[in-house]
Formats: structure tokens, sequence, C-alpha cells
């Protein structure tokens, strides 16, 4: 079992190296294209919406069914509010943090009130991703492989213009190009630590692997309709479809693997 908690630090390690190659572009751009970002982040939606449901929330009701223990509509419903409300907490913390750096604070106090706010918002990622590696070591499958990965592209693609976020204004606060890059990509750091926690979890006590698996796809499911997808459509009025097909391929990649592998 202690293979899947390795790949779940693998995993979450990637995502990280994404919020680098985010934040490494403050190196060569003064800011990332918009409508490449839009594009981005419409996938990242989609293919999180899509993998909540085929490889989080249905295997959760199936182990539930097998379980025959709490309902399975009980289990799978309790456990995606609480992820959801998990998140929401934790984007209540990042909105505290974001009004505190625009009150007036002093400029050392803004940038780590902004670093923070993104690496709060990390840890309920970092965790799904761990959930769903852990998972695999309850009964693997190449399906469950798949949809573990999934989870771990779309959680990493949304951190691209995270890393982004942090390191661009970073450098329009007066930060040289290498520290506003290691600052910016510090703020994933956290996704490895949370993704081991959320797989050894898993693999050390069953009983919750369908609550886990729920919990999980809530947080995605938040992630992707309260941030991701007004995101993308930021620019909608110069590029109306831009983000929106990207959602839909995204969504089509997601469900397309999943029933080719079901």
């Amino acid at each position: 079992m202690e293979q899947y908690v390795w790949m779940a630090l693998a995993a979450t390690l990637g995502t990280w190296f994404v919020t680098a190659l985010g934040a490494a572009t403050v190196v060569f751009f003064k800011s990332p294209g918009t409508k490449a970002l839009n594009l981005m982040l419409g996938f990242s939606a989609g293919v999180m919406i899509a993998a909540s449901f085929w490889s989080l929330l249905q295997p959760a009701i199936e182990r539930a069914e097998a379980a025959q223990g709490c309902p399975a509509w009980l289990v799978a419903v309790s456990g995606f509010l609480l992820g959801a409300l998990f998140l929401w907490g934790s984007d209540k913390a990042v909105c505290y943090a974001r009004r505190r750096a625009g009150s007036g604070m002093q400029r050392m106090n803004r940038i780590i009130l902004l670093v923070l706010s993104i690496t709060l918002h990390n840890i309920p990622e970092g965790l799904a991703v761990g959930v769903a590696f852990g998972a695999l070591g309850r009964g693997g499958s190449p399906e469950g492989l798949m949809g573990a990965v999934s989870v771990a592209v779309g959680i990493g693609l949304q951190n691209f213009p995270e890393g982004a976020a942090v390191s661009v204004p970073l450098r329009r606060e007066g930060y040289s190009r290498r520290k506003s890059f290691l600052l910016g990509q510090a703020s994933g750091l956290v996704e490895p630590a949370a993704g081991v926690v959320g797989a050894l979890l898993v693999v050390s006590m069953e009983e919750i692997l369908p609550y886990a698996l729920s919990f999980a796809a809530g947080a995605m499911i938040l992630v992707a309709v309260h941030e991701l997808i007004p995101e993308c459509q930021s620019n909608q009025k110069e590029q109306p479809y831009c983000a929106t097909m990207g959602i839909i391929l995204g969504f089509a990649v997601m469900m397309l693997l999943d029933v080719m592998l079901g």
C-alpha cells in the first residue's frame, strides 16, 4: 500500500511543478496571455467536473453500497458537502487575507498575505489528489489509476495560472524576477504534504474511503464552479467561446477516458 502513498507524493510534486512553471512566466513575460490562460482554466474546469463524478463520486457510491453500512446516498451527499464546506472555509480565509492586503498595510505584509492566500487554497487540492491515489490501495484498477491521474492533471493545470497569480504581482511590486519566482513556486509546496496526508488516511482507514472520495469531489466541484469558470469567462465579450470550448473539451476528454477504460 505504501506504493500508492509514494504515487500520491509523486503526483502532488507534479502539481507543484506546474505551479512553479506558472511562477516562471515572470522570468519571460510581464503577464501570461489572457486567451491561453482562459482556455487552460476552462479545460481544467471541464476535467475536474467530469472527474468529480466518474473518478470520485461514482466509486464512492459503489464502495458505500458494497460496505452495506450507511445508505450510499447519505455517504455520498455528506462527504460531498463536507468537501465543499472545507474549501469554502479555506476560501473565506483567502478572502480575509486579500482584504487585509488591500487595506493599506505595509508592503511586506501584503506580500506575505498574497502568498498565504494561495497556499491555503492549495491544501484541499493536495488532499483531493492524495485521496484519489490512496483509494487505489483498496482495490486498484486501470480505470481507477487513470481517474487519479486525471484528478492530478486537472488540478495541475489550474495551478499554472495560480503560480503566475503570485509571481506577476510580486514583480509589479518591485521584486526581482528571481525572488518573484521563488515566492510564487513556494505557494504550491503545501500540496505534496497535503497529498501524502490524504493518501495515508485513506490507506490506513478503509471505512473512510467513500467519504474521502466524496469529500474530494465536493472540493473539486466548488473550485471549478466558484473560481475556475468565472475566472476563465473574464474576457467573454472579446472571446465569447474560448473558455467555454475549453470547458467542453476538458469534460469530453475526461469522459472519453473514463468510458473507454470503464
